[in-house]
């Protein structure tokens, strides 16, 4: 596959990308894969790329701040052979053709070491103040990285910096199984290798193909391996590093290499795949442990370096020890800040969700047991936008301001059952339902249940009053009911979510509807009306109760209630209104239809919670109909 190389004045400014044929990329700053972020002289678009019959095509674009060089001249267009060059600031483009992989014979190597923690912690770094200064940028590579792509670009110019002797290095993929022997012979249950992403310190190879089964030996060992491939002209058979078994293997010394099982596990390929590209005598292939990296490998490779003319095998083994422990801190770094980074999207993840007390007890805790899913007494609060088709018809051209609008009205929701302790335990088109009572119970919860609700009432209330704000025209309708329901962890093998199922969903669905019906914002179960009056102080939320009810669906008959704020923040009703309305509704129940009538008949005008009592009266003329049983029927959702 043809590429093309970027290079900047530091060496890390660097990355290596394949290009496509017959289908123009742009390259700039900050436009994702041909990013070129180091560079301020290149503009965000800056030239048109084509790969074309073998050679590529360079285009400045309008937009572009500063010229293309190419062959020391200004151009605004050129066709690159391979390993020609253009130039653009301070950066250096090289075009790769497309050459055919060198084929080499495979060889056996002459030297293999596998190294264990003994081994590394009994080496010495040279030059450490540059590792560590090299080390200082993983964080920013990680953070900085927004796919796998830059991600491993980024991993490579580190190592090729920190690693002087590396010719060549690249982040490799095991995929398959990755566990001990197979329990078959077949060479195509081997776990394959793909190379992820490699780059050169300089242009040598146009492509590479690196060592399998040193790849393949480092997984199964789950340590760094360390591959040889040419003898010296001397035989300096150096001891093993001190505490370390099985590190040597000569061809015509059968001691130590690898264990019986990995041998026969590698064996199993039908031939040696030792050799990598040809010019380069050893490579090294170090494995990324962790649960984002598992399967990742750095694979480093080089020559004789110039101060060994002699081959003297033991000062370039001694020197690659070295190297190796420098791999295997990037490896552990790369794990644990990837790691890191995955825990903390996550969280950000449950965050939409979960309220902070459940994010703590999941961070210390298995969240297979926190989130298992358990019958448990829970209360549910379903919450419904209302005016939305109105708004739809009036954005009708302009699909994403409604959506975005929608999106701030969910956002009141969730938010405020977030922040009173309540899960967000599914969402239906613009309608959001939280719920209280899992994963964990710390005492009472009805208090919150009822400043979320009042405050999700509030704020659209409030907000929704304003011409041109982002809720105007919404109202909404809350229902909330409280019984036992299977909560946790709930789905298919495909797809799981935590939220609730059983009855009680529905029933506090069916409330919310109800609120239409009554002409009021929040209804609630008998259940939860009873627990607000035991736990719930008048300062935080009051209770009405208001009829009683056979929802659509329903067998069983319910006695609904209204939630209102506390006394000092309503001036729609007092208490002496409430216990008004209560003592009309008991006369309704009874039968005493006249005497309900001029009861509720005493509330205020603006109490719309009494129209639906007042109209079965009035629409029944004043008399209870034969059989009355207190209970009115919802014929409709």
């Amino acid at each position: 596959m043809a590429e093309l190389i970027a290079q900047g004045e530091r060496p890390e400014h660097r990355w290596r990308r394949g290009l496509p044929s017959e289908q123009p990329v742009i390259l700039g700053r900050g436009i994702g894969v041909w990013d070129v972020p180091w560079d301020q002289r290149i503009s965000r678009r800056h030239a048109r790329l084509t790969l074309r019959g073998g050679q590529l095509q360079v285009e400045l674009l309008p937009e572009a701040r500063n010229p293309i060089y190419y062959r020391g001249q200004e151009v605004r267009e050129a066709v690159l052979r391979p390993r020609e060059c253009f130039v653009i600031g301070l950066t250096t483009f090289t075009f790769l053709g497309d050459t055919p992989i060198p084929t080499v014979p495979p060889g056996e190597a002459v030297y293999r070491e596998a190294f264990g923690p003994e081994t590394l912690g009994a080496t010495c770094f040279s030059n450490p103040d540059r590792r560590l200064e090299v080390l200082s940028r993983l964080p920013e590579v990680i953070s900085q990285a927004t796919d796998h792509l830059q991600l491993c670009s980024g991993l490579v110019s580190m190592l090729l910096a920190g690693i002087s002797c590396a010719e060549l290095v690249a982040i490799v993929r095991v995929a398959g199984r990755q566990g001990p022997r197979s329990q078959t012979d077949n060479p195509s249950e081997l776990p394959s290798v793909e190379t992820l992403y490699w780059d050169e310190r300089r242009t040598r190879f146009s492509r590479f193909q690196l060592s399998r089964r040193l790849v393949r030996e480092a997984f199964l060992k789950k340590q760094s391996v360390l591959h040889i491939w040419r003898r010296p002209p001397t035989d300096d058979l150096i001891p093993p590093a001190a505490g370390v078994s099985e590190t040597l293997e000569w061809p015509d010394d059968h001691k130590g290499g690898p264990s019986e099982s990995i041998q026969e596990e590698l064996n199993r390929e039908g031939g040696p795949e030792f050799t990598a590209v040809e010019g380069l005598d050893w490579a090294f292939c170090t494995p990324i442990r962790g649960r984002v990296s598992a399967g990742w490998a750095l694979y480093v490779a080089g020559s004789w370096p110039s101060w060994s003319p002699q081959g003297d095998l033991g000062r370039l083994v001694q020197a690659l020890r070295a190297e190796v422990k420098f791999a295997e801190i990037v490896a552990a770094s790369v794990a644990a800040l990837r790691d890191l980074r995955e825990l903390e999207r996550r969280q950000s993840l449950l965050g939409q969700f979960f309220p902070q007390r459940v994010l703590e007890a999941v961070a210390v805790e298995d969240p297979d047991v926190v989130l298992a899913p358990r019958e448990t007494k829970v209360t549910v609060l379903f919450c419904d936008l209302r005016g939305f088709s109105r708004e739809a018809e009036r954005h009708a051209g302009n699909l994403m301001v409604l959506l975005n609008r929608v999106g701030k009205a969910l956002g009141v929701m969730t938010r405020s059952i977030l922040q009173e302790g309540g899960v967000i335990g599914d969402f239906q088109g613009d309608s959001a339902m939280g719920f209280w009572g899992w994963p964990l119970v710390e005492g009472p919860w009805m208090a919150s249940v009822c400043r979320a609700a009042l405050r999700i009432w509030g704020e659209f209330a409030t907000l929704g009053a304003q011409a041109g704000g982002p809720l105007a025209g919404f109202r909404v309708g809350i229902g909330i009911a409280t019984g036992q329901a299977v909560a946790g962890k709930i789905g298919t093998e495909d797809h799981v979510k935590a939220t609730v199922f059983g009855p009680v969903v529905n029933l506090a669905s069916r409330l919310e509807g109800l609120t239409k019906l009554f002409h009021v914002p929040i209804l609630v179960d008998e259940v939860t009306a009873r627990a607000i009056r035991e736990e719930v102080p008048p300062s935080v939320a009051r209770v009405r109760r208001l009829a009683r009810v056979r929802p659509y669906g329903f067998e069983q008959a319910v006695e609904i209630a209204e939630l209102r704020p506390p006394a000092q923040n309503d001036p729609l009703l007092t208490d002496d209104d409430i216990r008004l309305y209560e003592e009309g509704l008991d006369a309704f129940l009874e039968g005493e239809w006249q005497r309900a009538y001029r009861l509720l008949r005493q509330l205020p005008s603006e109490d719309t919670g009494a129209d639906l009592l007042i109209a079965h009266i009035v629409q029944h003329g004043r008399i209870p109909p034969p059989n009355w049983d207190g209970i009115i029927p919802c014929l409709s959702k």
